[in-house]
């Protein structure tokens, strides 16, 4: 990924500036810049997003044999390339507009980006569990993510928390490593795909914890054990752990454009299937708009109408200064 960290070559003002640089964001890119628009993408950690540390691909239409989440990445991020676009680092601070002109303030740079448009593609986050020491853990034993700490268990015991899709396959994952691995999940039926529910069911070291929760990570220099509470026993005990990862859903990554666009009371930007919101030459696109379903076809369906929208919002009121 040449020049990632390079903002030397970059142009005095954008066509479109995409904040966010995942499936949502690099199809923006992909589209924006083959309709010879100059394109921006800034990501704050590696093309592709969240995509980009998933291990197996399963549903993403012309893989029928699934793919690796780093090289559907680094495809998404050749073809933006390809057609000009411009992929670089950077963290969005603030959003401001002066006459038109939308300028990114970036996170320990001085350098603003001056765009026409803006799509936003921050996508969300991992929800944390909100219980006693959780963040005494975070990244020594907490987890968000199996494919970038699963090798550190190998041959130990672990807990999942979660009953959705991420929750079941990461699950089945982290049998390559751990001896056994506890899915504990609030309810007593799953929300994942009944493919991967079967899947798991037939893993020997896959053991499933119903209608309960956890209240309480222990331990002093490293994890020893998971509080759990049993919901129908109403009882507490504790199961001998060494690592747990969190899989409840996720929380919008919108904190920088409080203010600038509406959102919904759970910090979602509020767009339609349009992707425009409510301020003009400001789009969104991926899992930080308000809709029903986040997966990555959706989000590279936003990333594409968002594209052409803001390709129509610049012909209604740049249709003199278009930078090609």
């Amino acid at each position: 990924m040449e020049n990632f960290f390079n903002f030397e070559d970059l142009e005095s003002v954008y066509d479109v500036a995409i904040v966010g640089g995942g499936p949502a964001g690099l199809t923006a890119g992909v589209y924006s810049g083959r309709d010879c628009l100059k394109t921006i993408v800034l990501e704050k950690n590696f093309p592709g997003g969240q995509v980009a540390v998933t291990e197996i691909v399963e549903n993403y239409p012309g893989f029928p044999d699934g793919t690796l989440g780093s090289n559907l990445s680094e495809l998404l991020y050749r073809h933006a390339v390809k057609f000009g676009t411009h992929v670089k680092y950077g963290v969005c601070k603030k959003i401001e507009e002066i006459e038109n002109y939308k300028y990114i303030h970036l996170e320990g740079n001085p350098i603003k980006i001056k765009a026409k448009t803006v799509i936003i593609a921050t996508g969300a986050k991992p929800k944390h569990l909100e219980i006693p020491g959780e963040n005494k853990f975070l990244g020594r034993g907490v987890s968000f993510c199996a494919t970038c700490d699963g090798a550190f268990y190998k041959d130990k015991e672990i807990a999942v928390i979660g009953g959705g899709d991420s929750a079941v396959e990461e699950g089945t994952y982290l049998t390559r490593f751990a001896k056994k691995v506890f899915i504990i999940h609030r309810r007593d039926k799953l929300r994942a795909s009944m493919w991967l529910q079967e899947k798991s069911f037939k893993n020997k070291k896959i053991e499933y914890i119903w209608n309960s929760r956890p209240v309480q990570i222990n331990g002093n220099d490293k994890i020893e054990s998971l509080r759990i509470f049993d919901n129908k026993g109403n009882k507490e005990y504790n199961v001998n752990i060494a690592g747990v990862f969190v899989y409840i859903g996720w929380s919008a990554d919108t904190e920088a454009f409080k203010g600038f666009v509406n959102m919904d009371s759970t910090g979602f930007i509020i767009a339609d299937e349009s992707t425009k919101t409510e301020r003009s030459g400001v789009f969104v696109a991926g899992d930080v708009r308000t809709k029903d379903i986040r997966q990555i076809v959706t989000a590279t369906s936003d990333g594409a109408v968002a594209a052409k929208m803001a390709e129509k919002y610049l012909e209604e009121h740049f249709s003199g200064e278009r930078n090609i």
